[in-house]
């Protein structure tokens, strides 16, 4: 009694299970094949019947083989050329054809011998995938009419960054300051994932969504290309400072929640330390923006967003990148162990005139090893500061003039702010 309740009967012998699942998969794909046979106006192999006795036939060769893979090649190898007849005779009957239908009934036999070896995930998730491939058609067709060439081969790229040349790359400390290949790369990369993000956010969004959206997207991007774009605007636009301000100040509000993204993914420690002033300024940056932008102007139109930053993924860029990490590894190894604190911080201001990215990026590497975490942290918000003063004085240059004088006011008054966690995070 015991042993039967430790071993209560299956309803279904296991291979009843199997053939079950082969017919509910291979019946999805022969139904999708019938609608659409339905519906053609022209000769389409199969439907409702045929997929079925193509998949359990896939079962039943692997079943028989034995674990060998000769039988179901061969298997696949009859098939094959009954849809290559199949496919002739369709060309025949018209002279645009596709091969959709033949390949679907080759994926369906494979779903078959799949489910008879208990592959039950990668069999459903094949045929799944395949039905959504064939019903999807006409708007996987218009998705790549809409996608312009450019921007395929700007994903390409991104995968050539990522896939390519990253798995390849030494991963081990070489010479006296201990750089480390890989994780330069992966710098590199997850900086151009980031802005190649908001760059597609961008790009698909481009004419809607207004300022607001423009200030924001174009903060993740890089939020000096963001100021100096938007400046030039209102210098256009000439009748909406408050509403260009206010986009200036919440694209650098943007930065702070960029940097906190890519701390995360490279130095949790250093994020915990500085986490909660990066989240403030960064809600003071865009709550302060916000409402700046939302005050009356003069301007009665409505401003449309034309903003669409450069394409990030160039190997060149990168490798500069790349190059301006390395140097700023050791800058700051050579700041702390020859200049201290003072020699730290004062690296960080400079460094904020230019791209702050290196620099932060550097010290989520060099944090807990060769500087403390309080001295990286406050580096970080010395350099934001200093990027964020330089961002008013490209605004007061590129922006007409009351633009300008709220912008310089505004970006001055947040890189003091940015300089109080100080007080906080140095004690």
């Amino acid at each position: 009694m015991s042993a039967a309740l430790a071993n209560p009967p299956q309803l279904l012998p296991p291979e009843a299970t199997k053939i079950i699942l082969t017919l509910f998969l291979s019946s999805l794909i022969g139904l999708e094949r019938e609608e659409h046979k339905a519906s053609a106006d022209r000769y389409i192999f199969g439907g409702i019947r045929s997929y079925p006795l193509i998949g359990l036939l896939g079962y039943a060769l692997t079943l028989l083989s034995g674990g060998q893979m000769l039988l179901p090649a061969v298997g696949f190898a009859v098939v094959a050329s009954f849809l290559w007849l199949s496919y002739q005779h369709k060309l025949q009957a018209a002279e645009a054809v596709g091969v959709t239908t033949e390949f679907s009934g080759l994926a369906t036999y494979v779903v078959g011998a799949l489910v008879s070896q208990g592959h039950f995930w990668i069999a459903g998730t094949l045929g799944v995938v395949s039905v959504l491939l064939l019903e999807l058609k006409f708007f996987l067709e218009g998705l790549s009419q809409r996608i312009p060439a450019q921007e395929i081969f700007t994903f390409t790229k991104f995968l050539f960054l990522t896939i390519v040349i990253l798995p390849i790359v030494p991963n081990q400390d070489l010479g006296p300051y201990g750089i480390n290949p890989f994780k330069t790369w992966l710098v590199v990369t997850a900086v151009s994932a980031v802005s190649y993000g908001s760059y597609l956010l961008e790009v698909f969004t481009k004419g809607k969504g207004g300022m607001v959206l423009s200030a924001l997207l174009g903060g993740a991007y890089s939020s000096t290309v963001t100021t100096i774009v938007l400046a030039k605007r209102a210098k256009e636009e000439n009748g909406a400072p408050r509403l260009f301000a206010g986009g200036i100040l919440m694209a650098s509000g943007m930065m702070y929640l960029r940097l906190a993204v890519l701390l995360a993914i490279f130095n949790e420690h250093l994020l915990a330390k500085i986490m909660l002033p990066l989240l403030a300024l960064a809600a003071i940056g865009l709550g302060a923006g916000w409402v700046w932008s939302r005050l009356p102007d003069k301007r009665t139109g409505a401003v449309t967003k034309q903003f669409v930053p450069r394409n990030p993924l160039e190997l060149w860029a990168a490798l500069l990148f790349g190059g301006i990490f390395i140097a700023m590894l050791i800058l700051t190894d050579l700041a702390v162990t020859h200049l201290g604190r003072g020699g730290m911080f004062a690296l960080a201001a400079v460094m904020g005139v230019t791209d702050v990215d290196p620099f932060v990026l550097s010290l989520t590497q060099s944090a807990g090893v060769v500087t403390s975490l309080t001295l990286a942290a406050g580096g970080i918000l010395i350099a934001t500061a200093s990027n964020n003063a330089l961002k008013g004085i490209y605004a007061f240059g590129f922006a007409d003039r009351k633009t300008g004088m709220q912008s310089l006011a505004l970006l001055l008054g947040f890189a003091a702010l940015g300089l109080a966690p100080l007080i906080w995070v140095l004690r």
